[in-house]
């Protein structure tokens, strides 16, 4: 096919381009390798006191070659870390079938001056394009010829019909994008056109907002950042309760015992010890920042220890051993005499207070934890996928409970981005409802044949529109009447018709009528255009003088106007057969009868406003960050409930006024802000942030590429299924049904899965503190608890990982959404948990040491089977604990929903039958005998007072909260 009109760039022409400007291909963002991602899960802060925890646990065990502790301590290090990176990958997996993109799909150039189709990504600047509608653009360019162009930009601006021209009278200063340019990525819904590329690939406007969402943000989530400072605590307490045991058993050793010890024996030893703390200073001495750091002190642990390695800190302590035993030999001690040192017995004494301490260090660290949150995270992740969030990143699920301030767009996301007819105002139709009348014919007719639109019935459920979004809404209220729009189209004969130009701002169709018989006139465009080429209107009792009704006319598109909905004028006129040759133009000059106004919207979703007042009640802040006018913006806050009759300017904001605001002004401002209209990409990237320096969690919503920098500075980025693979790559959680309501319960399942994790904490910390103060009380009066490393193993890993489980799998508690979002200073244990853990743990450990005196014989041995008792109460203990953790802080009983925890029910079965089958046949690896029935009733009868305590507790609090 020729054009005389364009050549086009010859083959030279098309290389040379494409080697000075690039291919139109986007630059994929970088994904990290998976080794990368796997080494990444190394970064969780209780991840590295575990390992800190394994490596020193590593160190005992070759000295006595017991290695069960340390081979558990791993487990649970690469159980929890295999976990999170499968169900990653799992999700990066369905992420990328979700966000295919072809760069295949043909587009018509003008080559050599020829019509051909190539590829998208063969596109260069300086191509001659053809588009028409329906078509997305492939490149930026610039108008050459536009005929009724009108284009959807709400991937770039959030505006789903933009009209666009070469004719400089008619180009509208504000709009974002200049009217004879046309961008990437957006799409033609009406007319068509000829473009000059401009830019390609990662030069579009598409391109340079994918680049700015593929930026790493460093942004820690709530959940990371209360973990952390849970790591701190528990290696502050372990290693200061690790280093009270070491002095308090080495100065016992050295001054209370009957050995006499030399000072210069005293002094090398001090000289050892001295050079193994600088040798290890990496350990200790952030340990000591971190604590300190607890107390709110701000401060930093010094670059020199972050910043050497391993070897030059082991070789600062051998040279200060050096340094001080040269200082020692000038005083007279001999650092080569054998006598100047301690003995072995001695030594072997002080590596056993070592170890004690080591092991008070490990017994600290909660090895369930990582396994409970990395649980908890991916059974959310799997349930949210039933509700419709495709989640990419494990920890968006909790993060989303912690959110503060949802920012959304509005197209797609708040509306159904389909316009629709929301009133009609026909002045000869009764009740405006349409019936087999002649008026009634004439009007679905005139809206049948004067359009270029189309509906799409291959979806029953759901029927498309195809062509300009405001005729098909009218052909979509046909369809609601039961009336067939095509049959009707079909039936007419069209003469000429005139499209709709931004220019004219109407559209005119000369048909021969197959209902009346007759040639008919039919226009449709802006009421204030149509009505005044307009010199009668036709009413219910005939036709009437057009002017007596201009002022109930303007009063009326006032109103719809201030309900942010656009508006079409109808009218018609009988065409003389004398005059069916004369020229469209002049036919619409003249004789016309006005039919009346529709109005036209894109309806809010019907479940956005209940959603949006679900957040509202969680204490969320919902702002609206928009392309659309003020007026729209408003109504449609209005619409949705967060724009009020007390609200004024100082909440609603254009793009170009927020961008003019220093960041001084913009701080002050942006928490009252509740609207931002006519916004930019860089505008809500830079809302998004400055929310942030205001100590907001920020999730933001959006279904556009000119959503996807925010997406990606966010907390949490929340895209829509149908938006752009821009969108999508820059956010967290993908919302396949594009439903607001669907982030109303992504934030239901991130509080209820935080509480869970709580309640895990509860659990674990109990444990955790009654085995460390048992074995320090041990440590001091020389006796140790007399579990083995094996069974301590099955208390503090096994038997852990299952109630992690089990917590991790309670359903979701819709009353978490009355509570007002935590702050990100908060602390992951409440004053509460404190209080419980403490109180707990010290109750067990009374009743355990009780347990121990009433146990041992006369000579101070206590036999295997008493021994095998003590194990399974100590057990049994926790397991009943485990029901009080699932009701802390519900104020409801354990019991409670108990049907709806059958994750819980398995496995805390899956634990007493655990307890049962290793006491039965654990033999020597666990130092157990078989116990008789009686003995497992009242065992398991005695140990249950946990629960029935509990549950008394919470009937109290319960009987004092409901007389309050």
């Amino acid at each position: 096919m020729s054009n005389s009109k364009y050549n086009g760039l010859n083959h030279a022409e098309v290389s040379a381009s494409r080697l000075k400007h690039g291919i139109n291909v986007l630059t994929p963002p970088k994904r990290d390798p998976l080794w990368k991602l796997f080494l990444e899960k190394f970064n969780d802060p209780i991840i590295r006191i575990l390992l800190v925890a394994a490596l020193l646990s590593l160190g005992i065990s070759f000295i006595h070659q017991e290695f069960a502790e340390t081979i558990g301590i791993f487990c649970a290090i690469f159980l929890s870390i295999g976990i999170a990176f499968w169900f990653e990958t799992d999700a990066r997996k369905k992420f990328d079938l979700l966000n295919q993109v072809n760069d295949d799909n043909p587009v018509k150039v003008v080559r050599d001056g020829n019509i051909c189709e190539i590829p998208k990504k063969d596109i260069v600047v300086d191509d001659i394009v053809l588009l028409e509608a329906g078509e997305e653009i492939p490149a930026d360019g610039q108008l050459i010829e536009a005929v009724s162009l009108q284009v959807n930009e709400s991937t770039l601006t959030g505006e789903p019909v933009t009209s666009k021209t070469t004719n400089p009278e008619h180009f509208d200063k504000e709009a974002t994008y200049a009217s004879d340019m046309i961008m990437r990525g957006t799409t033609i819904v009406d007319g068509h056109c000829i473009m000059k590329v401009t830019a390609v690939g990662d030069h579009t406007e598409f391109g340079k907002v994918a680049r700015k969402a593929a930026e790493v943000t460093g942004e820690e989530t709530p959940l990371e950042s209360q973990l952390q400072g849970l790591a701190k605590l528990i290696g502050a307490v372990g290693f200061s309760l690790a280093i009270l045991t070491f002095a308090i058993l080495f100065f016992k050793d050295i001054f209370a015992s009957s050995v006499h010890y030399s000072l210069r024996q005293l002094g090398l030893l001090a000289s050892v010890m001295l050079g193994l703390m600088v040798a290890f200073s990496k350990i200790w001495i952030p340990i000591v920042y971190d604590g300190i750091g607890l107390l709110k002190k701000n401060i930093k642990v010094p670059g020199i220890v972050n910043n050497r390695g391993w070897l030059v800190w082991i070789s600062f302590g051998a040279i200060v051993f050096l340094i001080l035993c040269g200082v020692a030999y000038l005083f007279g001690v001999n650092p080569l005499d054998s006598n100047s040192w301690i003995s072995i017995d001695t030594a072997e004494r002080i590596l056993q207070y070592f170890m004690v301490a080591v092991t008070l260090i490990v017994v600290a660290v909660p090895e369930g934890l990582p396994m409970s949150v990395t649980l908890s995270l991916a059974l959310s992740m799997r349930r949210m996928l039933q509700t419709n969030n495709l989640v990419r990143k494990m920890h968006a699920c909790e993060t989303m409970g912690a959110t503060t301030v949802i920012c959304t767009d509005k197209t797609g996301t708040l509306t159904k981005n389909q316009m629709q007819v929301s009133q009609t105002k026909f002045y000869a139709l009764s009740n405006q409802e349409l019936t087999n009348s002649e008026i009634s014919k004439l009007i679905t007719e005139g809206i049948a044949a004067n359009s270029t639109a189309y509906l799409d019935f291959s979806d029953q459920k759901k029927v498309k529109t195809l062509g300009n979004p405001t005729e098909a809404a009218l052909l979509l209220w046909l369809h609601t009447k039961g009336i067939n729009y095509l049959e009707l189209r079909e039936n007419i004969q069209t003469v000429n018709q005139l499209t709709f130009s931004t220019e004219r701002k109407y559209m005119a169709t000369l048909v021969d009528s197959s209902v009346h018989h007759k040639r008919i006139l039919y226009v449709k465009g802006a009421p204030e255009i149509v009505f005044a080429k307009c010199t009668r209107i036709l009413t219910e009792t005939g036709l009437e003088d057009a002017k007596l009704f201009a002022p109930a006319l303007e009063k009326q598109l006032s109103e719809y106007q201030n309900q942010a909905m656009r508006t079409l004028g109808f009218a018609y006129s009988e065409i003389e057969s004398t005059a069916s040759d004369e020229d469209i133009k002049s036919l619409v000059e003249r004789n016309l009868v006005f039919l009346g106004v529709v109005a036209i919207s894109d309806p809010v979703r019907e479940d956005v406003p209940a959603a949006v007042a679900q957040c509202l009640t969680a204490g969320i802040q919902v702002k609206i960050v928009t392309g659309d006018t003020p007026g729209t913006a408003r109504e449609i806050g209005r619409q949705i409930g967060i724009w009020t009759t007390e609200d004024n300017e100082i909440n609603i904001i254009t793009g170009p006024d927020f961008a003019a605001l220093s960041d001084a002004e913009a701080l002050d401002r942006v928490m009252n802000l509740k609207i931002m209209c006519r916004a930019r990409p860089t505008d809500k990237q830079r809302l998004v942030q400055l929310l942030q320096q205001k100590g907001a969690i920020v999730a933001v919503t959006g279904d556009g590429t000119n959503d996807a920098p925010a997406l990606n500075y966010a907390q949490v980025g929340l895209s829509m299924g149908s938006g752009t693979s821009v969108a999508k790559e820059a956010s967290d959680i993908t919302l396949l049904d594009d439903s607001f309501n669907s982030i109303a319960t992504a934030v239901m399942w991130g509080r209820s899965l935080y509480k869970n994790i709580q309640r895990f904490l509860i659990f674990q910390l109990t444990i955790n503190v009654s085995a460390l103060i048992i074995v320090f009380l041990g440590s001091l009066f020389g006796h140790e608890l007399p579990l083995t490393v094996t069974q301590m193993l099955w208390v503090n890993l096994i038997m852990d990982t299952f109630a992690a489980g089990a917590l991790a799998s309670l359903p979701p508690d819709p009353n978490v959404m009355r509570d007002k979002p935590r702050k990100n200073s908060d602390f992951i244990i409440t004053p509460g948990m404190r209080s419980n853990i403490l109180f707990t743990a010290a109750c067990f450990v009374v009743l355990l040491i009780a347990l121990l005196y009433f146990l041992t014989d006369h000579s101070g041995n206590i036999d295997i089977r008493n021994l095998s008792r003590f194990f399974t109460v100590f057990v049994l203990l926790q397991f009943w604990n485990l029901f009080n953790a699932k009701a802390f802080n519900t104020g409801q009983s354990a019991f409670h929903n108990i049907n709806k925890c059958m994750g819980l029910l398995a496995t805390s079965s899956l634990i007493l039958i655990g307890q049962i089958l290793i006491v039965t046949f654990g033999g020597e690896a666990f130092r157990t005998v078989p116990l008789s029935m009686m003995d497992w009733l009242v065992i398991i009868g005695s140990t249950s007072f946990v629960l029935w305590i509990g549950e008394l507790i919470r009937l109290i609090r319960r009987k004092a909260d409901c007389i309050n």
